[in-house]
């Protein structure tokens, strides 16, 4: 089942013939009304406006003249010809700017549910109807006790709700300004290169591989690569990082960023869709019209509200009529009250109204969150697991230490293992190639390259076979590593990673690599721990160098010497013992660890923004967002609950006094003009609270 966007009724994708496909993706609708309104926001609330103040402008003077009728002050034995007055004046209100809500009740029937537009059309239709006969009965030579009519409470309570939704569309309009903000980024040319020539051209039609020219001051038309030049550039409406980031000639450039300072020339590497900009609005888009779980429990009240608040309000008008011998008005009064003050538009509006306003807001800090379930999740951790390597260090790790055994020389055996590491990916194995070209050694193709994730790898160098890696490694190929047991020891101990070189099946060295730990790591882990939440660390590295970066950064707990293909089970296994935790990592490498936590969180993905593997993708390169993310989850969640609680208890506190129930004890009867406007009043407190989130700041 799909959901509306607008009103978050959920729409069968399979029958619904009210669709719209806005930059690829295909929305449902449930009524015309709600299509109309994701389509075209501000022709909808000029609409609104018209209507509520077409309608307001009826019925509040007419609800003035009833109310003096009332009371002898005035028209005393007019009542015929007032009523027929009111009538010409109500009916146009009736169904003119009350024609979306029969035209809702018409959509949500034929989808085989009700909505809050069902209430109103019932109501105000009830109102109209006993009105309208009330005026005719006696020009049909019927007697009527009391001339009466509601004519000036259907229009009052039309005219309220539209005023309330209008309010309303105004506020989620503002909510959705973070989406709008994006979308306004985006260059609307770009220049290519063709034929040798500059030309400009609508960037809609920039093409992969093409060859675009940035001049200092504009704005990067798509993703690219730099050929030629070098700048700075401003990339803070992408990342949030106010400092100008320089690049050069091979770094990326990301589209919608502003050159300021040097001449560009760039290749298109990303266009259209794919985009980072792109990327970003749709993983907005989609958070904002998801479900979180929360909502659960509001969507199966609402599933049975509707047929509940119809019976009840019979079965009040029934029970006055019937029991206690109340007048038809009366007890009319009591089922359009009823009716009215129970429409559930607060509680539809209390989940969506805040997810939207946070995911906005997440986004203009480089907080993705791919969906209220991540939002939602995230408030409730206890456990935050960070990868090691490219995480809590910065992933570039350079050789500090080589030491070699008796018979060999230290640049031999820096020789070797660079020569052997040159077909490696890993971050240490390059480490180790960068030393060895940079003391300009000679390095040997390698031969017959075999590589074991989590302990090292084997390759034949100048003939001769050449293993780098850990001690399981060498245990595994039989090498005695008692003659570097001292020099493993040390390096380890000083929270370094330590390979084994061995040649020929002998032990000839060992090389120390330390990887520098990021800028705000241990302000961020300090921060988690302030908030009750344990901090651990997954590495594949030896015991002593994990425990050493933990003792360094202040963490709970490190888990070490564990293979790749073990993380997920490692996640798996606090999860077991009742924690609920997020894993941090780069998304790639650690994917199965965070597809298997509660929330995963991916960090500085640059602009692979819509990696599959992370609940949460944050932009930049800062541990102190997975900080910033936990405390937005937080402030969302409160507003949500928040929005609920004032929801049901709108409802449940209004509806015993809507069917009469202080009438009996005090006379306090609720008039179904004030209904309206309780309603109206709901709706628009549940969204003006969620507005208050669009102050969020992060407290790091």
């Amino acid at each position: 089942m799909a959901t509306d966007p607008v009103c978050g009724m959920y729409v069968d994708e399979g029958t619904s013939k009210l669709t719209a496909v806005v930059r690829g993706r295909t929305y449902y609708f449930c009524s015309e009304t709600c299509l109309e309104t994701f389509t075209a926001p501000e022709k909808e609330i000029k609409r609104l406006a018209r209507l509520s103040l077409f309608s307001l402008a009826i019925g509040i003077p007419m609800a003035v003249v009833a109310f003096g009728m009332s009371l002898g002050w005035w028209l005393a034995g007019l009542d015929g010809p007032v009523n027929l007055l009111f009538f010409v004046l109500a009916t146009p209100v009736q169904f003119i700017a009350g024609w979306r809500f029969y035209r809702g009740t018409w959509d949500a029937l034929r989808n085989k549910s009700a909505n809050m537009d069902v209430l109103i059309a019932m109501g105000t239709t009830a109102a109209w109807v006993y009105s309208t006969l009330i005026t005719f009965l006696p020009y049909l030579g019927v007697a009527v006790a009391n001339p009466a009519t509601y004519y000036d409470t259907a229009a009052a309570i039309i005219g309220l709700i539209l005023l309330g939704k209008y309010f309303e569309e105004i506020a989620k309009g503002r909510a959705g300004d973070a989406i709008r903000k994006l979308m306004d980024l985006a260059p609307r040319t770009a220049r290519v290169l063709r034929d040798g020539k500059e030309e400009e051209i609508p960037v809609e039609q920039v093409h992969l591989e093409d060859v675009f020219v940035v001049r200092p001051g504009e704005r990067i038309p798509v993703d690219g690569i730099i050929l030629e030049g070098a700048s700075a550039l401003d990339e803070s409406m992408i990342t949030g990082e106010s400092i100008p980031v320089d690049k050069k000639t091979g770094d990326t450039v990301i589209g919608a960023t502003i050159n300021k300072t040097g001449f560009l020339r760039a290749r298109a590497a990303k266009v259209g869709a794919d985009t980072t900009l792109n990327q970003i609005i749709r993983l907005v888009e989609d958070a904002q019209v998801a479900r979180a779980p929360i909502q659960r429990l509001a969507d199966k009240v609402a599933s049975v509200f509707v047929p509940a608040v119809i019976s009840i309000a019979a079965g009040s008008a029934l029970v006055w009529l019937l029991a206690f011998g109340k007048p038809i008005p009366f007890s009319l009064t009591i089922f359009i009250a009823v009716i009215i003050i129970a429409c559930p538009c607060a509680l539809g509006l209390a989940t969506p109204a805040a997810i939207m306003v946070g995911t906005g807001k997440g986004a203009e800090n480089g907080l993705l969150i791919k969906g209220g379930e991540y939002l939602e999740k995230a408030h409730k951790l206890t456990a935050v697991v960070f990868d090691k390597t490219g995480t809590l260090t910065k992933g570039q790790p350079s050789v500090t230490d080589v030491v070699p055994l008796t018979g060999m020389s230290r640049e031999e055996v820096l020789r070797y293992a660079g020569s052997a590491e040159q077909g490696s990916e890993h971050p240490l194995g390059q480490a180790i190639v960068r030393a060895a070209q940079e003391e300009k050694l000679a390095l040997a193709d390698p031969q017959d390259y075999v590589t074991t994730p989590g302990m090292g790898l084997g390759a034949r160098v100048a003939g001769h076979p050449v293993l780098v890696g850990n001690l399981k490694l060498m245990a595994g190929e039989g090498v005695d590593t008692a003659a570097v047991a001292p020099a493993l020891d040390a390096l380890q101990a000083a929270g370094k990673t330590a390979m084994i070189v061995a040649v020929d099946g002998r032990a000839v060295g060992v090389v120390g690599v330390a990887d520098t730990v990021k800028e705000h790591a241990a302000e961020a882990i300090r921060a988690l721990k302030a908030m009750n939440i344990q901090v651990l660390m997954l590495t594949g590295d030896h015991r002593r160098t994990a425990d050493a970066i933990a003792r360094q950064l202040g963490l709970d707990a490190a888990i070490a010497e564990v293979l790749p293909g073990q993380k997920a089970q490692k996640v798996k296994e606090l999860q077991e013992q009742g924690q609920v935790v997020a894993m941090v990592g780069d998304g790639i490498n650690d994917a199965p660890a965070l597809a298997q936590s509660d929330v995963g969180i991916a960090l500085g993905s640059g602009t692979d923004v819509a990696m599959e593997a992370g609940g949460i993708v944050l932009i930049k390169d800062d541990l102190r967002d997975v900080v910033a993310a936990i405390q937005l989850s937080r402030s969302t969640v409160r507003k949500i609950r928040q929005n609920l609680f004032w929801a049901f208890g709108y409802n449940t506190a209004l509806i015993p006094l809507a069917a009469g129930l202080l009438y009996v004890g005090f006379g306090i009867l609720l008039d179904p003009i004030y209904a309206g406007a309780a309603m109206g009043f709901s709706s628009v407190s549940v969204v003006a609270n969620s507005m208050a989130l669009r102050r969020f700041r992060p407290r790091i």
